[in-house]
């Protein structure tokens, strides 16, 4: 990031407005983010006046276009039958989905203030599959009521985004703000502060499903929260309001086990879950997994696309009950 941060400080004025919406600075005017560069010729010709030559910048030979020399050079594969990812960076490390301003689609994660003009509904049960009994927790304040509904122990983390603003949001996938442990049909109340803007997801590795919040909009004060299957599926969960609106969303189904082949995958630790609908750093969108997530669950119920079409829950008393099966 050395390079990068001195050909921004270097750079004409002209060049960094044509850029900025594709560029993450910290407090400091720090470059901390770049985008992808095949999203924009102009941040692709930026990049190449300090990487050209180091790393992949723009389009290697492929169908017929001849690329960027630099880039087949650097795309140029050595013998071997395996591939590895290596993520360098000289502080926070943590990947980053999305260009310019990250986010997943058009949909801001864990960043809900100006979807205002989503509805929030009364979700009666839906055919909950071997869920175990709920237990009764009362709200203690601003925060999130949890319930592993499953029936194995699970460790939940709680991950705040990086940064939120102007409707895009970086989420992280490392240093949990919270981490709590339930045993099956254990139910525990999680205290957080009101400025939290991001997810929960049982364990730390992708594919997995978000149920994605923020304790206190700015817009109107109250708790938001909706259920993501776009970075993954591995098991059904659904969120509440805790202020006697009754509103809620989400499904309980099992979806995993009849899904169809190619829309599953073993994960890092293991367990076979559906893949991601939108793509992260570890491979593209999985269409069959969009496809089947469509017709059991819906994009009402869940995004699974992104963009809009999910109706968020919202709570006055920013208390949420989030129940994951």
């Amino acid at each position: 990031m050395q390079d990068a941060n001195k050909a921004w400080h270097s750079a004409p004025q002209g060049v960094q407005d044509s850029i900025r919406n594709m560029v993450t600075l910290d407090k400091a005017g720090n470059v901390t983010f770049i985008g992808a560069t095949k999203n924009s010729q102009a941040l692709e010709n930026w990049v190449r006046t300090f990487a050209n030559g180091k790393t992949y910048i723009g389009t290697g030979s492929w169908n017929g276009n001849k690329g960027n020399p630099a880039d087949n050079a650097q795309s140029s594969a050595a013998n071997g039958i395996r591939d590895l990812i290596i993520t360098y960076n000289d502080g926070d490390a943590t990947p980053t989905l999305g260009a310019g301003k990250p986010r997943l689609n058009n949909k801001m994660v864990g960043q809900p203030d100006s979807l205002a003009h989503r509805t929030s509904i009364n979700m009666a049960e839906v055919n909950p599959v071997h869920a175990v009994a709920r237990e009764a927790v009362t709200p203690k304040g601003p925060g999130i009521i949890l319930a592993n509904t499953s029936h194995e122990q699970c460790t939940y983390n709680f991950y705040d985004n990086a940064q939120n603003g102007n409707g895009w949001a970086v989420p992280t996938f490392d240093h949990p703000t919270a981490s709590v442990t339930l045993k099956a049909g254990a139910t525990q109340f999680v205290s957080l502060h009101t400025d939290f803007k991001g997810r929960i997801q049982r364990g730390s590795v992708q594919p997995a499903t978000w149920v994605e919040f923020q304790i206190k909009a700015a817009n109107d004060g109250q708790a938001w929260g909706d259920i993501s299957l776009e970075m993954g599926c591995d098991g059904a969960a659904t969120i509440a309001a805790t202020d006697g609106s009754n509103h809620r969303n989400g499904f309980q189904n099992e979806i995993i086990s009849g899904a169809p082949a190619a829309a599953k995958v073993k994960r890092s630790d293991g367990r076979v879950v559906l893949d991601t609908t939108q793509g992260y750093w570890g491979g593209g969108p999985n269409k069959a997994a969009s496809a089947y997530e469509e017709k059991v669950v819906g994009q009402k119920k869940a995004y699974i696309l992104g963009g809009s079409g999910t109706d968020m829950v919202m709570s006055k008393n920013n208390c949420l009950r989030v129940e994951m099966y």
